[in-house]
């Protein structure tokens, strides 16, 4: 299935990943490398299946193309209030990051995104308009980070992306809402999509990290039953039952906008197409969400409904923090901010009711 393709993660996991031929054995280690060892920190989108297949097909991309000897460092990201890049976090020979924000430290040598709110400041849109590395790549057109690697690497680099094409496809349809019927896109049966509900909504830290070499080796039909993935399965797939009767009681639907507010429940990694499937003539969901890291509001265009398209629901978050896409978007805020969270959902709720 591949070369070897060490992993360290970081010193609160205390694991050395490894593989050869999709085997993975676990070696007790830390973080400390041998002096002509290669790092590679790799910041990725944390509980997002794009982010973790964008961090699983660059891995491969660099061990195959750049460095058949690199050890790769895992740390997944998360939109909040606060700058998200922490000092000291671009410890690496090579530090990238994929499907998250730009940043402008000389010490980023890759960096992968399709967000149209890619860049924190004006400054940082400017200083990726002068970068000459090659190594840079930002495309808001494209509907997954996961594509977009797949076609520079392809053609820039002479990357053999087909080992990876159901990991790209399944990159592609689930943040891109690319699925036939809201149905579809609720059932969870398909591997790839229950893997993404782990991905998203499992409870365990750090897994996210030791799943992204299993991604990047295995078919999903084998990844889902990974001990890692099938032990939170069951009990996520129940209560993603319970979350679309959650929402059903507790959605507001009117002039085709469906509002709903389950801060108080342990629901943020929801599947974001409950609201499609429970009022199919609404164009646009606003949900208030929370947990321990931020009060999060998400805003949704519904993929089934040709008029959902008229707004731009990035520029909308924008003007309250966040961002996003056209057709998907989101604002962090701390999770002390709850009711600060309710009155900017509201205002955005007014916004595209009018």
């Amino acid at each position: 299935m591949g070369p070897p393709f060490p992993l360290t993660i970081e010193k609160r996991t205390a694991i050395l990943n490894g593989f050869a031929g999709g085997i993975f054995p676990l070696i007790s280690a830390g973080e400390d490398l041998l002096p002509d060892t290669t790092k590679v920190r790799l910041c990725f989108h944390d509980r997002c299946f794009d982010g973790a297949a964008s961090a699983a097909l660059f891995s491969r991309f660099y061990r195959e193309r750049m460095n058949p000897q690199a050890v790769f460092c895992y740390t997944g990201m998360t939109h909040r209030a606060v700058q998200p890049f922490e000092e000291g976090l671009f410890d690496g020979d090579e530090n990238v990051i994929v499907d998250f924000k730009y940043s402008s430290s000389p010490k980023v040598t890759w960096w992968f995104d399709h967000h149209q709110s890619a860049f924190l400041t004006a400054a940082d849109a400017a200083h990726f308009r002068t970068d000459h590395s090659g190594h840079k790549f930002y495309d808001p057109e494209y509907k997954s980070c996961t594509k977009l690697l797949a076609d520079v690497t392809s053609s820039k680099f002479g990357f053999n992306t087909q080992p990876l094409a159901e990991l790209i496809h399944w990159g592609d349809v689930i943040d891109g809402a690319q699925f036939p019927t809201p149905e579809s896109a609720v059932a969870l049966t398909e591997p790839s999509t229950q893997v993404a509900l782990v991905i998203e909504a499992a409870p365990e830290s750090g897994l996210v990290p030791r799943l992204i070499p299993e991604l990047a080796s295995r078919p999903m039909a084998e990844v889902v039953k990974l001990p890692m993935v099938a032990r939170h399965l069951g009990p996520l797939l129940e209560r993603h039952k319970r979350s679309v009767e959650v929402l059903r009681q507790r959605a507001e639907a009117l002039d085709a906008v469906v509002f709903f507010d389950v801060s108080d429940l342990d629901l943020e990694g929801y599947n974001k197409f409950i609201p499609y499937l429970l009022f199919p003539h609404c164009r646009y969901s606003v949900g208030i969400s929370a947990s321990p890291v931020r009060a999060k509001i998400s805003i949704g265009s519904n993929p089934w409904n040709a008029g959902a398209a008229e707004k731009n629901l990035a520029s909308l978050a924008e003007q309250f923090g966040g961002g996003g896409h056209p057709r998907v978007a989101a604002i962090s805020l701390n999770p002390s901010d709850i009711e600060r969270a309710r009155k900017i959902a509201r205002e955005i709720v007014a916004q595209l009711r009018g």
